[in-house]
């Protein structure tokens, strides 16, 4: 056996160049196939600790995954809003360490704007249980400070110091402005990957002050508050979209929970995070397993490369099999032959796939983190990713059978008898 794995090296040395470049196409997609797992699998975790400090998350009676999108991803409007005395009587049970309230309907240049109080950067977490963090400046302290995310930052250009006009509904549709009461820009949020990092974080009373003279959505007429003024007026928050909840023991969840949702003073839901957040993948996962197929597809088109090479290079290798048979290497000696080379092949693409997977690896997990908030760890694969390492090995020695068995069929006479 030692000698035949000899032979087979030394034949599949001599033909390097051409097996060499089926090694990286093999291992081309190996990179792309575990690639996709493995950044499916850490998608995955990450979108799923999107507010991985959350116990619970509050908003008016609608569907959990409407809820999620409105309150977490900023995506769609919410069907009604939360009175502020029933904000006040969650905060204030003895079951809850702290709580958010979230404020949504205006925007920024296209940009959610948040309104919301300290609490957002003392208790919200992302990832890992990561706090917010600032770039530059810090949290908004007066009425008409605002805290902007990273992206809203970088694309607008903006700086502390910097003075905004915020715009009235939740799309930039060329509607109102507030521009009698400008704010100015007190601090920027690292880098997060999330929502966090597309929103201006604005403080529930400067909501208030700057809907002072707005009503049913417009201004009302003949009547303008002069920012200077808006202090002299009771800008305690009346309601707001949503709220999230953090609970002093995570074994009271499920009695939290009833007590929202069974909440008498108005209609109320409340939903676990990871549990909405598992919902809600599952509906866009027909995405992930769309690129796992076509990944495999590319393994599959490298496999049907090797075995096209393979076959197409049996026609010049006719008479060296001959020959091989003539000193008494048998059909099977010679099948085992090209077996053993299209395996090597296999495997030296699939190591080849491996230690390109992990380079990657290490310049993307940066990247990963931080323009798509996915908490990338290099390092060994997943028990899914070996699996489907093995799976290509085993596909790649069956396909190396193919050339194998035509050798096989060859016979000694065919392969020395010269061709006229």
């Amino acid at each position: 056996m030692k000698a035949l794995l000899s032979l087979a090296f030394a034949s599949a040395w001599n033909r390097r160049a051409t097996l060499g470049l089926m090694a990286v196409s093999i291992a081309l997609s190996v990179v792309l196939l575990l690639g996709v797992e493995q950044l499916r699998t850490q998608a995955r975790e990450s979108f799923s600790q999107s507010i991985s400090g959350t116990d619970l998350v509050v908003g008016a009676r609608t569907s959990p995954i409407q809820l999620m999108l409105y309150a977490v991803f900023r995506l769609g409007d919410a069907t009604h809003n939360i009175r502020w005395s029933s904000f006040q009587a969650m905060a204030e049970h003895p079951a809850v360490a702290w709580a958010i309230p979230i404020s949504l309907g205006d925007s920024h240049r296209g940009f959610a704007v948040i309104g919301t109080t300290a609490a957002y950067f003392e208790h919200f977490r992302y990832g890992d249980r990561r706090p917010l963090a600032f770039a530059t400046g810090k949290p908004f302290a007066d009425i008409f400070d605002a805290a902007i995310g990273a992206e809203v930052a970088e694309r607008l250009g903006y700086r502390v110091g910097d003075r905004i006009v915020l715009n009235h509904g939740a799309k930039d549709l060329g509607l109102a402005e507030h521009a009698d009461k400008p704010f100015k820009v007190s601090g920027i949020l690292q880098r997060t990957g999330l929502p966090v990092d597309r929103s201006v974080h604005v403080s529930l009373e400067a909501v208030e002050a700057i809907h002072l003279d707005w009503q049913g959505g417009a201004p009302m007429p003949g009547l303008s508050i002069p920012a200077e003024y808006v202090r002299k007026f009771d800008l305690a928050p009346k309601e707001i979209t949503a709220a999230l909840i953090g609970l002093k023991s995570r074994a009271g969840v499920f009695q939290m929970q009833r007590f929202i949702n069974q909440y008498k003073d108005e209609p109320l839901l409340s939903v676990l995070p990871g549990v909405a957040l598992d919902e809600l993948w599952s509906v866009v996962s027909i995405a992930e397993k769309s690129l796992l197929a076509i990944s495999a597809l590319v393994v599959a088109v490298g496999m049907s490369g090797l075995v096209a090479v393979v076959l197409a290079a049996l026609g010049e290798r006719r008479r060296e099999l001959a020959i091989l048979r003539s000193v008494g290497a048998g059909p099977r000696v010679v099948f085992m032959l090209l077996a053993i080379e299209g395996l090597m092949v296999v495997m030296a693409g699939a190591l080849l796939g491996v230690l390109g997977l992990i380079v990657l690896n290490l310049f993307a997990a940066p990247i990963l983190e931080a323009h798509l908030g996915i908490s990338f760890t290099p390092g060994m694969l997943s028990a899914d990713a070996w699996q489907l390492l093995l799976l290509v090995m085993t596909t790649g020695f069956l396909v190396s059978l193919v050339p194998g068995y035509r050798a096989y069929r060859l016979s000694l006479a065919d392969g020395l008898t010269p061709r006229l």
